[in-house]
């Protein structure tokens, strides 16, 4: 039996010619991520253990995204020992307040991730890199700290499942809205420590911004990664980014899957999770049919969603309009360079002129961190990746998670919408 796209880069990273489901390996790894949330344990973790150095002080990145600038003195405490620690060991890869952007943005936006590379971050949405068929995956702080010392650590090689994806994205539908649909369809556990693999002609309709969508959230599906095959729409994001040489994998054709599901990209409608749990999924048609739901803010950005493409979304809907009376919409550019084509774009305009303020790259409300938290019985429609209980603000808020475009017709209409709807 061959192998999945995954375990062949496991395999490679690991120094074998064959790995298996549930096989137990130390596989050697090309980046190393942490923030300023999981970055400071790893670091108590690392002194504790009496470490002296870094294993390659060019595949260590440390991010200071979560609450940056900081909002109080915990998260000013817990930045400033990051910093400590990269300064002592000259972290090439360190980003703070001017150069930083959420994380699983910012890293391929700067070429630290390629193809057939293996990476390991302390934030769970680590597995966006799968877009450019790398894989990633996110681990414990502690786990991170063996892997800042030693360059290694250990896995237990995934089953797979595939995702054939054939057909068309239609208008106003998106990569969110794809993954949402088979989170709602698979359930969050449906992939449990599973290699979620999408493949087939319909990959090629589907932007990059559309797979790192994916990739993201394929661990609210419970999975240990998401990855995509190499196209040319991959190799043409890596040029000019990425200055090493890369290795392209492909599963094999009999390559083993738990399960195969066909997932006609043309049928899928805008779609929108509902409180809590991202697997709680109805389509645009559906919630139509529904009594309105009266919304008290829109967030439109993250990990998620905060790529030029989503902010142009955006735009394009707000432009012109104005946001409902009495509710808050908050934009967050990703990346600082996405911040800047934005206003070169006129961007900040439209979201300025519709009512909107604009943040930093943070992900701050994101995870009920600050820049947007909801009080008791407050609704919120979000691009964010989830919304279990409390996870906005308080525990009798709620989160609806949505594309771009949902949640800039929702900003419009006052109530979840689609962009028909306006």
């Amino acid at each position: 039996m061959g192998m999945t796209m995954t375990q062949k880069i496991l395999a490679a990273h690991a120094g074998l010619d064959k790995v298996e489901a549930g096989q137990l390996i130390t596989a050697k790894l090309d980046l190393v991520l942490a923030n300023d949330i999981t970055g400071p344990v790893s670091i108590g973790e690392f002194e504790k253990a009496g470490f002296d150095h870094v294993f390659d002080k060019s595949k260590i990145a440390l991010v200071m995204d979560h609450f940056v600038p900081n909002k109080d003195i915990k998260s000013a405490e817990q930045c400033k020992k990051c910093r400590t620690f990269a300064r002592r060991f000259d972290i090439d890869n360190f980003y703070d307040v001017g150069e930083m952007g959420i994380e699983h943005s910012l890293l391929p936006e700067k070429g630290l991730v390629a193809a057939g590379e293996a990476v390991i971050g302390a934030d769970s949405h680590t597995c966006t890199y799968g877009a450019l068929g790398a894989f990633s995956t996110g681990v414990g702080s502690t786990d991170l700290t063996s892997g800042m010392a030693t360059g290694s650590t250990w896995f237990k090689v995934p089953s797979a499942l595939k995702f054939n994806l054939t057909g068309e994205l239609k208008p106003n539908v998106s990569g969110k809205d794809v993954i949402l649909h088979i989170i709602g369809m698979i359930g969050v556990d449906g992939a449990l420590y599973k290699s979620m693999e999408f493949t087939g002609p319909g990959v090629t309709a589907l932007s990059m911004d559309d797979r790192f969508c994916i990739c993201n959230m394929a661990i609210e599906a419970g999975g240990k990664n998401g990855i995509f095959p190499v196209d040319d729409k991959t190799i043409e994001y890596m040029k000019g980014r990425v200055d090493r040489e890369y290795k392209v994998y492909e599963a094999d054709e009999d390559a083993e899957y738990e399960a195969v599901y066909e997932i006609n990209l043309s049928e899928i409608r805008p779609t929108v999770a509902f409180p809590h749990l991202p697997e709680n999924t109805k389509t645009i048609d559906e919630i139509k049919t529904m009594d309105p739901i009266e919304i008290d803010q829109v967030v439109i950005g993250s990990c998620t969603n905060g790529r030029l493409s989503d902010m142009k979304i955006a735009a394009d809907i707000l432009r012109g309009r104005h946001v409902a009376k009495g509710l808050r919409v908050i934009i967050i550019p990703a990346t600082q360079a996405i911040y800047k084509e934005c206003i070169r774009l006129g961007y900040i305009d439209d979201f300025i002129d519709a009512g909107c303020v604009v943040s930093t790259p943070t992900c701050g409300p994101c995870l009920g961190g600050y820049m947007g938290i909801l009080a008791e019985g407050e609704r919120a429609v979000a691009t964010t990746n989830r919304n279990f209980v409390g996870r906005m603000g308080h525990v009798k808020s709620e989160v609806y998670l949505a594309s771009p475009a949902v949640a800039a017709a929702s900003a419009i209409a006052g109530k979840i919408a689609g962009p028909d709807e306006i």
